[in-house]
């Protein structure tokens, strides 16, 4: 699989990676086994970028990994989140704490260094802090941690951790219906060296074009429990677009992909194709998802004309609705 270089780390991670929420909680119920079937099919497909968070299933995903990570021997290249086991205040954001969350997260993760660790959705004070900064230094003196980044909410705040000159990489909501960040965040990353990696790619799912007004979720899948906000910021579950509207766009969007293509393999492969873009993260539930994902690598680039309908269906869909927001 391609591989490009993450930011200021210096590291080289597979263009495909994959992101473990699912394998920890929040999206209906994953069996260990299962997890851990999705991590080695994610592998052995050329993925060599896992992104985690401690909050995920209380650490849970972070233990499957440090368990996944003792079954292998090749390098692999580990992303863990920090900061939401608290109240989201900048107060809390503090040295003390960092250190006891990356304990817990190294012991989790059964690492003496974490390869990288980001701030997870902090409080938009955070990124004004020189304090939080410097405990972040901090950390990478002490070798807790190998580099540092923010995984952020709104465009505004990527571009201030942009400007941070210790921030690796940047994690951000990208998608087909979810285009803000093309405008000025990739080309500031771009120029300043730092890695994006993208989140919430297929929109939780909507750009599959695997469901439907009448899917139901289950009671604790964050796409039903949170689809107004209700938990979590929005912009996590959907990428806060409207539901019904979501799935009308997918069904448009599904129309546009190629023959021999998925739609979740086009929609994968046009976040890979944006200037700027290091990696991007699609959960899986199951082994056939993580081997289809992982295989939008090799899917050739998105045509023009089909660039072009993308950015209609998102002008007629999403601009008013969500451009303005995040």
């Amino acid at each position: 699989m391609e591989q490009r270089i993450l930011g200021r780390t210096g590291q080289s991670v597979s263009v495909v990676g994959l992101g473990t929420w699912q394998l920890g909680a929040d999206w209906g119920d994953v069996s260990e086994d299962d997890a851990l079937a999705v991590l080695h099919a994610a592998v052995d497909s050329g993925v060599t970028f896992l992104d985690t968070a401690d909050v995920y299933g209380d650490g849970r995903s972070e233990r499957l990994i440090g368990r996944f990570l003792r079954e292998r021997a090749e390098p692999l290249f580990v992303a863990t989140k920090m900061g939401r086991r608290v109240a989201q205040e900048l107060a809390n954001y503090t040295l003390d704490n960092f250190r006891a969350w990356n304990d817990r997260s190294r012991t989790n993760l059964g690492v003496d260094t974490l390869d990288l660790v980001q701030l997870h959705c902090p409080p938009t004070a955070v990124y004004s802090s020189d304090q939080v900064f410097d405990a972040l230094d901090t950390l990478v003196a002490e070798k807790r941690v190998a580099h540092y980044a923010v995984s952020v909410e709104t465009a505004a705040e990527a571009l201030a951790a942009i400007a941070r000159p210790g921030v690796a990489s940047v994690q951000i909501i990208l998608n087909a219906f979810r285009r803000k960040p093309l405008e000025r965040v990739l080309p500031a990353a771009d120029a300043a060296g730092i890695g994006i990696i993208a989140r919430v790619p297929l929109a939780s799912g909507l750009l599959s074009g695997r469901y439907t007004a009448d899917t139901v979720f289950p009671a604790d899948d964050h796409r039903n429990y949170n689809r107004h906000g209700e938990a979590f910021d929005v912009g996590e579950t959907f990428s806060g677009v409207d539901y019904s509207t979501g799935v009308e766009a997918a069904r448009e969007f599904a129309a546009l992909v190629p023959d021999g293509t998925t739609p979740a393999q086009a929609a994968l492969r046009w976040v890979i194709q944006q200037a700027g873009v290091t990696t991007v993260i699609p959960g899986a539930r199951n082994v056939e998802q993580a081997r289809a994902n992982s295989a939008a690598a090799d899917v050739p680039a998105l045509s023009d004309d089909v660039l072009a309908a993308v950015a209609e269906l998102y002008d007629r869909h999403f601009r008013a609705q969500v451009h303005h927001r995040w």
